[in-house]
């Protein structure tokens, strides 16, 4: 079989001890007494997955070069299950992962500098002062980059190169500018996800989407993308604008954004001041305001307005895209799933769409947090992550559709318009997970996001409605966790726990909750806590909850 240009691009050996490029949204801590009786028997550490596609699809990738390596980095712990291979001796989809981005380090470098971006007009260098703010998280972005679609050398397709870059980091170890470049290669990959297929075109709607890079160390990286048609007469590519920020905020980039086309719309070199002023500016607290002075043609100063939402907590998500795609009951389908942290795969044409429905139902989990793989937008030359044996949210483009289907075990959701059924594929026990009386409780609750006049409101609605269900089926942990009179960390009483809840169905529901990744390194926090009253929104509620209960038994008696 011959090889694919993309595969040609890619091809490169792993180097034997090169870094992992993950996607895992954490970093998995060991749970010290894991293996006692009653623990949790889910083994974790340093994984390599084998990969469990037919012979048919087997054959597609069998000539790709690149091994892909994906390790879920946890502390104190290092033992390897030593599969990572399928029947035939090829490395499992998430190994090929990795090993692209291993390879993005060992690209060769005559190859990169073709495409080295030009920086635009403004300062070489930062000084001191400024690099300290950026270290100290004070920036609103790291970078701003521009993606083009160039043709390849046969003039046969395009590949993504960046273009600009702003700022341009000069003086770097060389350890830091391998890491640069290979961050800077994956920001094409997602900027792109559809691949090489692309041709001039006269019309091209705008579009806003965001992804995720999460280093095997944890640190995560958010991209918020533009895709537009550049200026110019007759057909051409579109380009990308994407911002790389450690900031999670989708409403405010999306704005920044807004702005950023506005200005390319005059000239590339409009969108310079405007980025330095954004860079000097300090990141606003929760419910407050930031204001922008930038200058215009034709137009004078302008002041731009940058309102961070009150809510922090939810600042990266809007809940209303979710509910456009799906029906309440639609949507306590997939949080039964994601709950008990299950393979799903969202389908959709819009990138937009899928970022933001793979933020949702992952904020739908608060006060948890996924601890898997998570990729809002699949690149179609990373489509065989959907192999993966483990946990995972993904987000997959419709033309891809049949690549994922021939999985088993998982949930596909179908989130187009013109949709003939929204589960394409399914465990088959959706239904049957989240106890039935908390499961009206919350369509109830739901309800009432029909009278939400904004998104602040909608998202609180909806997030309060499933913070509630914890609250109702877990919200009762604190009282099982027991410290020693000598101090140190607690240790959570499992068994005493689900045992104190009344109703059967909760207690079923909640004996397979207490196996979830999210749930352990939960309580493996709560258990480092010193006992006393506890801040934060989830503990609130729980308060509010107990003490409504207690009147309410008041009043019977």
């Amino acid at each position: 079989m011959e090889k694919t240009s993309r595969q040609q691009h890619l091809e490169t050996q792993l180097p034997p001890n090169s870094r992992s490029f993950s996607f895992s949204s954490m970093r998995i801590k060991k749970r010290s007494h894991s293996n006692e009786e009653g623990g949790f028997t889910r083994q974790r550490g340093l994984m390599s997955f084998s990969s469990v596609r037919e012979t048919s699809r087997k054959e597609s990738v069998q000539d790709e070069a690149s091994q892909l390596h994906c390790t879920e980095d946890q502390e104190n712990e290092t033992a390897a299950i030593p599969s990572g291979e399928d029947d035939a001796g090829r490395p499992g989809a998430l190994k090929r992962i990795s090993a692209m981005w291993s390879s993005f380090r060992r690209h060769k470098r005559d190859g990169f500098k073709d495409s080295e971006p030009t920086e635009l007009p403004g300062p070489e260098a930062e000084n001191s002062s400024r690099q300290h703010r950026y270290v100290s998280g004070q920036y609103f972005f790291e970078y701003l980059v521009v993606v083009s679609l160039k043709k390849t050398k046969d003039g046969s397709s395009y590949e993504p190169q960046i273009t600009y870059q702003f700022p341009k980091k000069d003086g770097m170890a060389k350890y830091q500018k391998e890491e640069e470049e290979t961050t800077l290669k994956a920001i094409t990959l997602f900027c792109f996800p559809e691949g090489i297929n692309w041709a001039p075109l006269t019309e091209y709607p705008s579009e806003t989407f965001s992804f995720v890079l999460t280093e095997v160390d944890g640190s995560r990286r958010n991209g918020y993308c533009r895709r537009l048609l550049p200026g110019g007469r007759g057909a051409r590519p579109p380009e990308a604008y994407c911002i790389i920020s450690t900031l999670a905020c989708f409403g405010l980039f999306s704005k920044i954004l807004e702005e950023v086309e506005k200005r390319r719309q005059i000239s590339t070199a409009m969108i310079y001041p405007f980025m330095q002023k954004l860079r000097e500016a300090p990141f606003p607290a929760p419910g407050h305001t930031v204001e922008i002075k930038s200058f215009i043609p034709e137009s004078g100063t302008e002041i731009i307005s940058l309102t961070r939402p009150l809510d922090s907590w939810l600042e990266h998500v809007n809940f209303a895209t979710l509910f456009d795609c799906l029906t309440d009951e639609e949507v306590l389908l997939v949080f039964a799933a994601a709950v008990l942290e299950r393979r799903i795969v969202f389908i959709a044409e819009e990138l937009g769409t899928l970022s933001q429905i793979i933020h949702a139902v992952a904020a739908l989990l608060y006060p948890f947090t996924w601890q898997h793989t998570m990729i809002s937008i699949v690149p179609e030359i990373l489509i065989d992550v959907v192999m993966a044996p483990t946990p995972y949210l993904l987000g997959v483009q419709k033309h891809l559709l049949d690549l994922v289907t021939d999985q088993t075990d998982l949930l596909v959701v179908d989130l187009s318009d013109n949709k003939k059924e929204t589960f394409i594929a399914s465990v088959g026990d959706e239904s049957s997970i989240l106890p039935p009386k908390l499961k009206s409780e919350i369509l109830e609750a739901l309800g009432a996001r029909r009278k939400a006049s904004t998104v602040e409101e909608l998202n609180r609605v909806v997030s309060e409605a499933f913070l509630l269900f914890f609250v109702k089926t877990v919200g009762h942990f604190r009282s099982y966790v027991k410290h020693s009179r000598g101090g140190g960390p607690g240790v959570f009483e499992k068994r005493s726990f689900y045992k104190a809840i009344d109703s059967k169905t909760t207690r079923h529901f909640v004996k397979l909750f207490l196996q979830t990744q999210m749930f352990d390194l939960f309580i493996q926090e709560v258990e480092q806590q010193q006992p006393g009253p506890q801040q934060g929104i989830f503990n609130k509620k729980i308060l509010e909850y107990q003490e409504k209960k207690k009147k309410e038994k008041a009043k019977k008696h």
